[in-house]
């Protein structure tokens, strides 16, 4: 059960009491409103905060310090949800009742952590200049690998297709060149208006009790000036028109994607319905798309599809020969249309419902599966536990399936293809 407080103007603690682990998480997240004006920014700041403070001014003292801490382990977070981009630190750390002679952990875990984002070191009013410059470097190299990944380019490239009028076309990242221009000053500046005026999430999963934890972060975030803005709602798809785009470039590989809208999203009733629908029409190894184009007519190599519940949209990708790209739609579309007119088993109803259910089983495996579960579904607007979840999904029948494939509806196409066929 999750335990919500308020600590400070627009500073919110959720805390899921759990004693089944060794090791407790938290998680300090800015939300922000996706822009692309400030994208490149915030993702860059969890990077150069976690490099140095005042009291730990290189990585060397900030390791020794994580190693005092019984080995715990602090990593950034850059995360988009829907309409928000969030960033921030994420800390994995040992439970008070496991260490040696009663010593505590968690308050100073969650000290160190406050330390790394309050207490950075500066130089004329910025961010130490090396280590931005080290850090825009990394970000960089984080964008340009994603792009030399030619699936994830692709499917990069449907979204800034299908949401042009939409922040979900936007990189959670920011650009290249938005990052090569970002200077120490302005970024210091940033990341101090961003903490006064954002909304702010932390998220506690562990043995302690919700007060407990409460209690320890009021002092600390007391340091805080606070004159916080409330966030816009989550919104679905923005109709814009559709539009059908051939790329080439230097690959040996053809990569089709194609986007569909549907207005269910995850604040919605049928999304459980969709999620069953997604699993039996393209997502696994048993799915339609996989038996049919893969297996059977060997049309690609590879082929899923995945559902985007915070926008409403199904994407399908695949990986496919320069020449099969005409058959490989047809195929997609006439495999969406047997799920329209109820050409679905019952093997494959409960085959997507099990599949469904065991991703969902998974959410209390860890710590950190915890976490991401709730903080995204809080942010992102829905509403159900996983056990509610899980109960939804027992309950969805053929006919919820095939409403849910009938609610889609094809927007937009991207193929790239090679410099010569």
């Amino acid at each position: 059960m999750i335990h919500t407080i308020s600590l400070a103007p627009g500073v919110t603690l959720r805390c899921f009491p759990d004693s089944r682990f060794k090791q407790g998480c938290i998680s300090f997240q800015i939300i922000r409103p996706m822009n692309l004006q400030e994208a490149a920014q915030n993702a860059l700041i969890p990077s150069v905060l976690l490099r140095a403070t005042r009291n730990h001014p290189d990585l060397r003292s900030i390791t020794h310090k994580l190693d005092e801490l019984y080995g715990a382990a602090v990593s950034t977070v850059v995360r988009r949800v829907g309409d928000y981009q969030t960033t921030g630190l994420y800390c994995s750390f040992l439970d008070d009742r496991f260490t040696l002679s009663g010593d505590e952990i968690l308050r100073p875990v969650l000290e160190f952590l406050m330390e790394l984002v309050l207490d950075s070191p500066t130089e004329n009013g910025g961010f130490l200049p090396e280590i931005v410059e080290s850090e825009k470097k990394n970000l960089i190299s984080t964008i340009e690998s994603q792009r030399n990944d030619k699936r994830v380019y692709a499917m990069d490239q449907l979204f800034r297709l299908m949401c042009r009028e939409d922040s979900f076309g936007l990189s959670r990242l920011g650009e290249k060149e938005q990052v090569a221009a970002i200077q120490p000053v302005a970024l210091y500046e940033h990341h101090q208006e961003i903490l006064k005026q954002s909304q702010i999430h932390i998220f506690y999963v562990g043995h302690a009790q919700p007060e407990q934890v409460a209690d320890i972060l009021r002092p600390m975030l007391a340091r805080m000036e606070r004159n916080p803005v409330d966030l816009p709602q989550q919104t679905p798809f923005h109709t814009c028109p559709g539009e059908n785009k051939t790329e080439t470039m230097e690959v040996s590989q053809g990569k089709l994607c194609m986007g569909f809208t549907s207005p269910i999203t995850n604040r919605d009733e049928e999304f459980a319905a969709m999620q069953v629908f997604n699993t039996l029409y393209g997502s696994g190894m048993t799915s339609k798309l996989f038996m049919r184009i893969r297996e059977q007519l060997s049309l690609c190599y590879g082929i899923g599809s995945g559902f985007y519940g915070s926008k409403g949209i199904l994407a399908v990708s695949a990986g496919i020969d320069f020449d099969k790209v005409d058959k490989t739609k047809q195929e997609v579309l006439a495999l969406l249309e047997d799920c329209r007119q109820g050409k679905i088993s019952t093997e494959e109803l409960e085959a997507g419902r099990e599949a469904v259910l065991s991703t969902l089983r998974a959410t209390h495996d860890s710590p950190g599966s915890i976490e991401n579960y709730y903080a995204t579904a809080a942010l992102s607007g829905m509403k159900m536990t996983p056990a509610e979840y899980m109960a939804a999904v027992e309950q969805v029948g053929l006919s919820d399936v095939v409403a849910c494939a009938r609610s889609l509806c094809l927007h937009s196409t991207y193929f790239l293809k090679g410099a010569t066929e």
